[in-house]
């Protein structure tokens, strides 16, 4: 697991949706809820400066977070992030209390390696097709990961990489799997690699020349030459 990221918050008194536009308006905080565990929702307000440094970290989305409240430091993820539309700027932050001694859900991101080196983009010109770029997790606080590594540098043409074939850390399970149907219903394919349909066109269209076979002219054809004559 990598170092937790660390967020100063305000309790925040003065609630609703107005409250809440005078807030942003005003540029330097937006307002958040904690909520979870044995405690009540907590409103809050965070700097936007911190947060967005803290954001910068991919971690930000899926590892736990120090939310530091009247000097109080609790364990918490991110549960959801509003965003304004026109301007992408963040609306609104939603974190969820973690207990270490319970497991928890999270989304963690695919970091797919060695696509430099993939046998089937190399030796056979495949392409790397990601049909997954984050994953469910079921763990203990302790034991979440940063990402899941998918190593591409074996994966030949025709060939992909699905859930059950992902090499995860000891204590960590998928939420595709938990839930006590057949398996094989859950288990989506994660990377492929493919030869492009366009490519394969291309090379159809050029196979008989390059074979050294001579196009043959269309009944169409030869009448319309004959009527030029």
């Amino acid at each position: 697991m990598s170092d937790v990221l660390e967020l100063t918050a305000e309790l925040r008194t003065d609630v609703g949706k107005g409250a809440s536009r005078r807030l942003r308006r005003a540029g330097k905080r937006v307002p958040a809820i904690i909520y979870g565990g044995d405690e009540k929702p907590q409103n809050l307000t965070l700097a936007v400066n911190q947060l967005v440094k803290v954001m910068e970290q991919e971690t930000f989305y899926s590892q736990i977070l120090n939310v530091v409240v009247d000097g109080q430091p609790t364990k918490a993820v991110v549960r959801d992030l509003q965003r304004d539309p026109a301007s992408n700027k963040v609306h609104h932050v939603d974190f969820q209390r973690i207990d270490m001694n319970k497991v928890m859900h999270a989304t963690v991101p695919i970091h797919f390696i060695n696509e430099d080196i993939c046998v089937g983009v190399k030796m056979s010109g495949g392409s790397i097709l990601h049909n997954m770029t984050d994953v469910e997790i079921s763990c203990l606080p302790t034991d979440l990961p940063e990402a899941i590594e998918v190593d591409m540098k074996d994966v030949d043409v025709g060939f992909s990489v699905h859930l059950s074939g992902l090499a995860l850390p000891s204590g960590v399970s998928l939420l595709a799997f938990s839930h006590g149907d057949d398996d094989q219903d859950h288990d989506i394919q994660v990377v492929s690699v493919e030869v492009l349909r366009g490519s394969e066109a291309l090379e159809d269209e050029e196979a008989p020349e390059a074979a050294g076979e001579v196009p043959t002219t269309s009944d169409e054809e030869k009448a319309d030459t004959e009527g030029e004559s």
